[in-house]
């Protein structure tokens, strides 16, 4: 696929979250990890900023699936399953994604995910952005691009991946998982942002006697996420784990709590390495989060619920 990137003085703008309701949808590996899961409600609650009109479920492979499909399918019953703690109904609202990653770096894989998101991103009315946030493998929305390409003018996309620019490596799971869709992503000229994990969302942690305190026995969600939370570690003294998934939805309801700059968009090796070019086109990198916001903004909602 040949890419024609918009100038940038058309396309920085579009990095920039205006004022007001923005309309998203969340592409999720929730059964991968915990971290989706308080994503997921911290962004279905944020009701004052984000119109949340679709839900994916992304594939992932570790020792929590037997493949990308299943990866994928334990995702989608992860997400219903947790709606159901909510009072939410999936139908019409939940769809299913990627049996597999991207063959190559011109095909997609077709899925009623990447369907969605497609005729969901072209029925933008003019002027207005459809905001993708993804925290999983990325081939969701690379295969949507894929399948239609004048996409690239009708959504942003806000992707938890990779590590920051002046790493060595970019080797992390989200982005590991699929590099030809990341590729897919960083080529197209799409607006994008890039939240990186180590040394930017890494910081985003919590510990169970915090969530114990703040969300225990509030509503049967946050005993479900409480419960989940717990079951990561059988020594919870001084321990404390990632939930980085919830930095792209506190960047949506608070732009100023993810201060970023403007970079050229990076080239991606095989070996997941970043290497730089200052004639590509711009996208937006995320240097910091506001953990003490985030986390504060998003225990309140979750412990209101629904």
């Amino acid at each position: 696929m040949k890419w024609n990137p918009m100038p940038a003085e058309k396309l920085i703008p579009r990095l920039r979250l205006p004022g007001g309701k923005l309309n998203m949808v969340l592409d999720t590996d929730t059964y991968n990890e915990v971290d989706d899961q308080f994503a997921l409600c911290y962004s279905l609650l944020s009701r004052e900023r984000l119109n949340v009109q679709a839900v994916y479920a992304a594939p992932f492979f570790n020792d929590r699936s037997s493949g990308p499909e299943d990866g994928m399918e334990k995702s989608y019953d992860e997400i219903v399953r947790l709606l159901g703690t909510m009072n939410l109904q999936s139908q019409g609202f939940v769809f299913k994604g990627s049996r597999s990653y991207l063959p190559g770096e011109d095909t997609p894989v077709i899925s009623p995910a990447a369907e969605d998101l497609v005729k969901k991103g072209m029925g933008m009315p003019e002027g207005e952005l459809l905001y993708v946030t993804a925290i999983g493998a990325i081939t969701n929305v690379a295969s949507a691009l894929l399948m239609e390409p004048r996409l690239v003018e009708k959504i942003c996309v806000i992707w938890l991946g990779g590590h920051p620019l002046t790493w060595p490596t970019a080797r992390e799971f989200n982005l590991m998982q699929d590099v030809k869709a990341a590729r897919v992503i960083l080529n197209s000229g799409v607006p994008f942002i890039l939240v990186p994990c180590m040394g930017v969302a890494s910081h985003l942690t919590a510990s169970i006697p915090e969530l114990e305190a703040f969300l225990g026995g509030k509503n049967e969600m946050c005993d479900a996420l409480v419960k989940l939370f717990s079951e990561y570690t059988d020594d919870p003294f001084g321990w404390a784990k990632e939930i980085w998934d919830v930095s792209t939805i506190g960047l949506l309801v608070n732009p100023d709590w993810a201060p970023m700059t403007v970079e050229p968009s990076p080239l991606l090796s095989e070996d997941c390495r970043w290497s730089r070019d200052a004639s590509r086109h711009p996208i937006g990198v995320v240097q910091w989060l506001n953990r003490n916001a985030i986390f504060r903004d998003m225990y309140k909602k979750l412990a209101q619920g629904v």
